[in-house]
């Protein structure tokens, strides 16, 4: 603020008062005062002679300047003309140097225009491989495809759209001969001025052939070496061509080994161009001016030319050179900067630098012969004149920040610094502040009033017309003795359009326009707030797509976006403007029905809404689908609900409605055993993912005895149950099921497997002399393709004995997923682990499939055991399972042996092991005993 005091009427910075300059000026005989103004918007120095000295106080060198003889005057002519000189040598340094620049700018022009043509021609290479590329997958997808199919595939590619340079599409099918193999043409696209090529063989081409060769034995991509085309044998040629060229190969296993490409090879996909056309339309217009280009193929031994956007002789060495490689082929890429006029006289700083020359000259020549005293002064002047213009400069002219004052009398500018006068107009002096501001004069003086309020954001128009938003401080200034008004103004227009973009995406679904989860919740939140004690209801709904996950594993998550995005189109305009509508993510969504007279409204907006899209039919690239919706609702009767359970009474509606049926619409009642039963199971899987976290699980162990002749061996099978928050364990028969329906079940046999294997030797009393630990697995484990390798790597990790571990797979898993089964116990058996079938005899096919299962123990499902004394189809089941598996040299367990007289009777039927609490009952394991 002390430097905008500086400032003057006239906008220039300048001191007033007078200032006493000490001394006599030579030959004048008068003390001077040097008095410094700036009333005219200008700084000049005045002298004001007091009073004469006396004559004969003069001293000899008091002659007047124009008494002085023309000699005197010499040196300041011979000064002049060595700064004339000097300004001419400078002159023509500078023009020189400015000449090595404009040289300098034009070659590095050139350089970036042949980096960008250079980027421009990898990318349109790489879209001509994407093409081939796709139209080799179309080939391995569709197998064989007729002239009509291959006709569509080129039509819904449209492939000359990008590259005008492409002449033909076409497919060679591999015929064995007598001679070799044969590559005759049989598909051809588009077919005019192509069909000549249609029965051509390949092998009549020995470039395209090579390229053939290449891209079948390396399965990549092949370019061939330019030559002669078909097509224009009867146009007198128009340039070399070449083709690209990817395999077909037909189905089979891994293509690993260069034999089985060759074996396997159907066909091959081939783009053909006129080489010189596809380079040109590659480069920029822009480089074909200013330079000329060649590009060879140097992978040929004699470099075979491709393209010259040139004529005649060129330079003999080129000034860039890039090579890039494509196809198996090294094309290289010289650039050739075409010559340019040197830099002229009238562009460049010689008049500018003779005219400062001349001036300099007569400035010096006019300086020199200056009394001394005057020079000093002058000098001093022009300090004081360079620190206010450099002070002005800095602190107005240069300043990012729009600074304006103007006149309190009158309220009008008078002066703007040059941010301001090129934002708000050049004519911005004159005209009123409060107009700029757009308010009046009794809001700026409230304004000015308080400045200690900061800065406001306020709209400035510029100099279109426009407004735009700034931030603006504004306060008092005393300048020459008058009150100005200063304001400091900054752009901030972006900053508030990128908050305002940020506070969108915060509350808004980026795909849908719709409010996200977040929004959803507050607003449901302040619905359930605002509420009284009578209606209006509200309700909350929520909408899962029924066919989401097929649209998107058949035709793409592109797809799958564009059917949310209609469907979320035609449910706000099913709901009007009233309801909120949300996507909460994936293929949720949710919706608030306020302001209902009566409870069943909501069921019957609910079922308006499921009405809308049933039957709703979605098209994508020739496919289509049936669309529905099932709807989950929960009504909001009284004020002050919670949040999490409304939530939670919606989502189990939801999966109530899709688990009876879908397509229909469910609301929640706490009446209802069902939901009951889902919100038990949701509040399950919240605590079981507490559990692993916080580690809640705990190991017991049953012990299995043998029932033949060796019995001392251990062998336990590992139970798990939860502890709950006041200690007490639960069965797993209270949590399995909900972690089954949550997919925890993956995550739960992770954790026993990894604590059982750290622990082996913790587990039982016994310790190391421990024979064998069972571990159960789920059916979702079996699905993960990385645990069977994980356990591998636990038991190394942990130096376990592989034939100490045995995982138990009930049979009902093994009969549902067979084929996983067999590569999962495949690989463990492969490294000594035991491998047993839990739950035997409950499946539709056991026997069926016992012979093909690589298991090494049997372990007949209880329910047999339990009734084998009283019920003979289960004492035959036994005796029946019991013969197979011995004959297979499996072991057989028996499960729930209850009391000694069945021990008795599995004795007698040869059962090896049995388990059951008659003969133990479950313990904690070691580790984790009090």
């Amino acid at each position: 603020m002390a430097a905008l005091r500086s400032l003057s009427a006239g906008g220039v910075l300048c001191p007033s008062g007078a200032e006493r300059v000490p001394g006599n000026l030579t030959g004048t005989g008068y003390d001077r005062w040097a008095r410094v103004t700036g009333q005219d918007g200008a700084c000049r120095g005045e002298f004001v002679p007091p009073k004469p000295i006396d004559e004969r106080h003069r001293t000899p060198h008091a002659a007047a300047p124009e008494a002085l003889p023309l000699a005197s005057r010499v040196p300041g002519v011979a000064w002049g003309l060595l700064v004339l000189g000097c300004g001419l040598v400078l002159t023509l340094w500078l023009y020189r140097a400015q000449a090595r620049q404009w040289n300098a700018a034009r070659h590095d022009a050139v350089v970036a225009e042949a980096e960008k043509g250079l980027v421009q021609m990898r990318a349109k290479l790489r879209s001509a491989e994407l093409l081939v590329r796709s139209l080799q997958t179309m080939f391995l997808v569709a197998g064989d495809m007729d002239e009509r199919q291959f006709a569509r595939a080129y039509a819904n590619l449209d492939p000359r759209r990008e590259f005008p340079s492409l002449l033909a599409v076409a497919y060679s099918v591999r015929v064995h001969g007598h001679d070799g193999d044969h590559f005759p043409t049989t598909l051809v696209a588009p077919p005019e001025g192509n069909r000549k090529l249609l029965g051509l063989d390949v092998v009549d081409q020995p470039a395209n052939l090579k390229a053939l060769v290449e891209s079948r034995d390396t399965d990549h991509l092949a370019v061939s070496e330019p030559f002669p085309l078909v097509q224009d044998k009867d146009s007198h040629g128009r340039g070399q061509g070449i083709t690209l060229r990817l395999p077909d190969y037909g189905p089979g296993a891994s293509l690993d080994s260069l034999a089985v490409r060759r074996q396997r090879l159907r066909g091959s996909v081939a783009v053909s161009f006129r080489v010189a056309d596809l380079i040109r339309t590659g480069l920029p217009a822009q480089l074909l001016q200013v330079a000329r280009i060649s590009v060879t193929d140097v992978a040929l031994a004699s470099s075979a030319p491709l393209f010259d956007s040139g004529t005649g002789a060129r330079q003999a060495q080129p000034s860039i050179v890039y090579r890039m490689a494509f196809g198996g082929r090294l094309w290289e890429m010289a650039v050739f900067p075409k010559p340019t006029s040197d830099l002229s006289w009238s562009q460049s700083v010689v008049p500018a630098g003779l005219l400062v020359s001349v001036l300099l000259g007569l400035l010096v020549w006019s300086l020199t012969d200056t009394r001394r005293r005057a020079v000093q002064l002058g000098r001093r002047l022009g300090e004081r004149y360079r620190e206010s213009e450099e002070r002005f400069r800095t602190l107005n002219e240069l300043l990012p920040a729009l600074v304006v004052l103007a006149d309190a009398a009158d309220g009008r500018i008078v002066y703007a610094n040059q941010a301001a006068r090129g934002r708000l107009g050049e004519g911005i002096q004159g005209t009123r502040l409060a107009s700029l501001l757009g308010v009046d004069e009794s809001e700026v003086e409230r304004r000015l009033a308080n400045p200690q309020a900061g800065a406001t954001e306020v709209g400035l128009r510029d100099t279109s017309g426009g407004r735009f938003w700034a931030s603006v401080a504004m306060s008092w200034l005393m300048l020459d003795g008058r009150p100005q008004w200063a304001m400091v103004a900054s752009d901030v227009t972006e900053q508030r359009a990128l908050t305002e973009l940020l506070g969108y995406q915060a509350t808004h679904d980026e795909l849908t326009g719709l409010i996200n989860r977040r929004e959803f919740e507050r607003r449901l939140q302040r619905v359930t707030q605002d509420m009284g004690e009578s209606p209006p209801y509200a309700a909350v709904l929520f909408i899962d797509l029924d066919q989401f996950k097929l649209v998107n594993d058949t035709s793409g998550h592109v797809a799958g976006d564009q059917l949310l995005l209609q469907l979320a189109t035609v449910m706000r305009a099913r709901l009007g403007e009233e309801h909120v509508l949300a996507r909460l993510g994936g293929d949720e969504f949710g919706v608030i029905l306020a302001g209902l007279d009566t409870p069943g409204r909501a069921v019957e907006l609910a079922e308006h809404l499921r009405l809308g899209l049933d039957g709703f039919v979605f098209v994508w690239e020739a496919k289509s689908y049936m669309a529905s919706i099932s709807v989950g609702g929960v009504l909001v009767d009284r004020p002050g609900m919670p949040l999490a359970e409304l939530l939670a009474a919606a989502d189990t509606a939801c999966y109530m409605a899709k688990e009876h049926g879908r397509n229909r619409v469910h609301f929640y009642s706490e009446r209802d055993e069902q939901s009951a039963l889902r919100r038990g199971e949701m509040e399950w899987a919240n605590r079981l993912r507490w559990a692993v976290q916080e580690q809640r699980f705990v190991l017991t162990y049953q012990e299995l005895r043998a029932l033949g002749a060796e019995r001392s061996a251990i062998h336990v099978e590992l139970l798990l149950r939860f502890r709950n928050e006041h200690g007490e364990l639960v069965s797993p028969g209270a949590f399995i099921p909900a972690a089954e329906r949550y997919g925890l079940m993956p995550l739960i046999d992770r954790w026993v497997i990894e604590t059982a294997l750290a622990n082996v030797d913790r587990l039982h009393p016994a310790g190391p002399a421990l024979r064998m630990v069972a571990i159960n697995l789920s059916g979702a484990s079996i699905d993960d393709d990385t645990l069977a390798e994980r356990i591998v790597e636990l038991l190394r990790l942990h130096q376990v004995a592989p034939e100490r571990v045995c995982f138990e797979i009930t049979e009902t898993v093994a009969v549902r997923q067979l084929t996983d089964v067999i590569r999962f116990v495949t690989r463990l058996r492969e490294v000594g682990c035991h491998v047993a079938l839990d739950d035997f005899g409950v499946g539709m096919s056991s026997f069926s499939y016992l012979k093909h299962l690589p298991v090494d123990i049997i372990k007949i499902d209880g329910s047999f055991i339990r009734d084998m004394l009283s019920d003979p189809i289960s004492h035959a089941m036994v005796r029946a399972v019991t013969d197979i598996a011995h004959r297979l040299g499996l072991v057989v367990i028996a499960e729930w042996v209850m009391d000694e007289a069945i021990m008795v009777s599995l004795r007698e039927l040869g059962v090896d092991m049995a388990q059951g609490y008659a003969l133990h009952q479950p313990e904690r394991v070691v580790w984790q005993r009090d």
